[in-house]
């Protein structure tokens, strides 16, 4: 496997990074995760522009263009030979002193990995996911803002460790006003009365790549959609549920908290919304090779 490091395609065994570096010292940085499908990069320009937007929030200065990283993108996937996979790119503060002082680092670092990766077993993207609710809560904007996919990502890691403790695979995340705001890494989305139903931004939740294609969606296929403040019952009660992420892609959801969703198997819409993703990130993106 080859990866891209400040510059330089490396194998695996030197893709090393500093002790120094405050990315691994007070997880310090900011990252995408990104899919191609048949030789092609969905929605390229999109994960590096909200890369630009993490990385600016936290007072990052970048030394590249956003056609830089792009350019390094897709040299990173054509030279590991996939047609399909998944990338994560990762940039750190880079190297400085110990201490929380992100001025004493004179230069971020970045890498890029070009793989594969498999969040689900397939038989729940034909049978739904079950879900559960966690204790551990998102943080407040205030705090924490959940727009930017930084690389302190324990929140998200508790929460991730309760669902396996309760034998799921997925936990929702409700925010501190008990609203829903997302699941451990993906989106969520809900079905009721044929109009589809996603929490809003400012209740925590991610402003996903693959959320956004999801909503581009419904508008194409005449469904009526709304962004709005979700709590539990909302989802004890929808017709249907299904979750999105890059990762993820998109999987349909039976179950939250050992209580049905609709009819307990996935709906007619969630499979729209699932062929219509897969036409669409077979068939666009940018080529690498």
């Amino acid at each position: 496997m080859k990866i891209w490091l400040d510059g330089n395609l490396v194998d695996e065994a030197a893709a090393k990074i500093s002790v120094f570096d405050h990315g691994l010292l007070y997880g310090d940085g900011v990252f995408e995760g990104i899919r191609f499908y048949n030789g092609r990069i969905f929605r390229l320009e999109a994960h590096i522009r909200r890369l630009f937007e993490s990385a600016r929030a936290i007072v990052l200065d970048l030394p590249w263009s956003q056609e830089d990283i792009c350019r390094f993108t897709c040299e990173t996937v054509a030279a590991n030979g996939l047609s399909d996979g998944y990338i994560r790119l990762v940039v750190t503060r880079g190297c400085g002193e110990l201490g929380l002082n992100p001025y004493l680092c004179p230069r971020p670092s970045m890498f890029i990995i070009a793989s594969t990766i498999k969040l689900y077993p397939e038989e729940h993207y034909t049978n739904g996911l079950a879900l559960i609710t966690c204790a551990t809560r998102r943080p407040a904007p205030g705090a924490l803002m959940p727009q930017v996919k930084s690389l302190n990502y324990l929140n998200n890691i508790m929460a991730k460790v309760e669902a396996i403790q309760a034998n799921a695979l997925e936990a929702i995340m409700l925010n501190e006003q008990g609203y829903v705001a997302e699941c451990t890494g993906d989106n969520l989305f809900i079905i009721k009365n044929g109009v589809l139903l996603t929490p809003l931004i400012s209740d925590g939740a991610l402003d996903g790549i693959t959320r956004g294609v999801i909503l581009e969606l419904a508008a194409s296929l005449a469904i009526p959609f709304q962004e709005r403040s979700l709590t539990r019952y909302d989802i004890f009660i929808a017709d249907e549920c299904f979750l999105t992420g890059t990762a993820a892609e998109v999987i349909p959801v039976v179950s939250l908290d050992r209580r049905t969703i609709g009819s307990g198997n996935p709906g007619p819409l969630t499979r729209r919304f699932i062929e219509g993703f897969k036409q669409l990130t077979h068939s666009s993106g940018t080529p690498f090779s």
